[in-house]
């Protein structure tokens, strides 16, 4: 008996906080499960091409339910803004066609760091885009950067601002899920630096599809120990659209046309990037 109060006992405080984090929100079902067990989050719908062979993206908006992510005092939320601007990548790449695209989350709820990227593996993705809105003390701080994985930083900004976004694994410090996983170093190192390179293409193709569309940060491609980041299989970019806390990139965030301009130019930067990884996967 006392072997079954314990149990319920778990599984009454599991429940307990999977509402208090959010994981009972609206949308893919939850399985609940005892801590340590293998529970997945649903996956989302895949929108697009009815052809399985036809690439897939996935598009991930930053933060959502009780992570707000930054704010500025031009208003806005982050969590809002990187839903918009998703359901912007995800409408121009569907307007062009040829692909397939789901998105992380539709609404406004919470995922795990690693559900994040998780959802794209499990997917078979072809490619991961998370896309997050900026913050800075300094006002003049403006323009898009883009984020590919390093173990370190590229500069103290990107090794703070990772330290910002991965915290969103945590709730009053305390972690959500383990982190860690023991696996072959030389194979891990080899599949990040093959994985690396080709995400810094996908990067270089983001920056150059942008130019005359958006703004960049003066120092517009980074690096950073991103937890999103970290597929060994998966060419992943984390982009930051802009500051929400500068005066004009707030106003370009909460723009719908420049929102819809954002997502044709990083549509097109994914779909170049598709082409030349697989030249007839989106041919007409």
């Amino acid at each position: 008996m006392a072997g079954c109060a314990a149990l319920l006992g778990a599984v009454a405080a599991w429940a307990i906080l999977a509402l208090v984090y959010g994981m009972q929100s609206a949308g893919p079902a939850v399985r609940l499960t005892l801590p340590g067990s293998l529970g997945q989050i649903g996956l989302p719908a895949v929108a697009g091409s009815a052809d399985a062979s036809r690439p897939l993206v996935v598009i991930d908006a930053g933060h959502g339910g009780h992570d707000p992510g930054a704010s500025g005092r031009f208003g806005g939320k982050e969590k809002a803004v990187t839903l918009a601007l998703a359901l912007a990548v995800r409408n121009a790449l569907l307007e062009k066609g040829g692909v397939r695209v789901a998105l992380t989350r539709a609404d406004d709820r919470f995922l795990v760091l690693e559900e994040r990227a998780g959802i794209a593996r499990r997917l078979g993705a072809d490619a991961f885009v998370s896309i997050h809105a900026d913050a800075s003390e300094a006002e003049e701080a403006s323009g898009a950067t883009i984020y590919t994985l390093s173990d370190r930083g590229s500069d103290a900004i990107a090794n703070r601002l990772a330290l910002r976004e991965n915290r969103a694994d945590t709730v009053n410090g305390v972690a959500l899920n383990d982190k860690s996983d023991v696996v072959s170093s030389i194979l891990v190192d080899l599949a990040r630096r093959q994985m690396r390179a080709r995400s810094q293409r996908f990067s270089a193709l983001v920056l150059r599809e942008g130019q005359g569309r958006l703004r960049f940060h003066s120092d517009p491609e980074r690096e950073a120990a991103f937890i999103v980041l970290k597929s060994l299989d998966l060419p992943s970019l984390l982009i930051e659209a802009g500051y929400i806390s500068n005066s004009g990139d707030a106003r370009d965030l909460n723009d719908p046309a420049w929102r819809a301009a954002f997502g044709k130019s990083i549509a097109s930067a994914i779909q170049i990037y598709l082409a030349r990884q697989e030249p007839a996967a989106i041919a007409p």
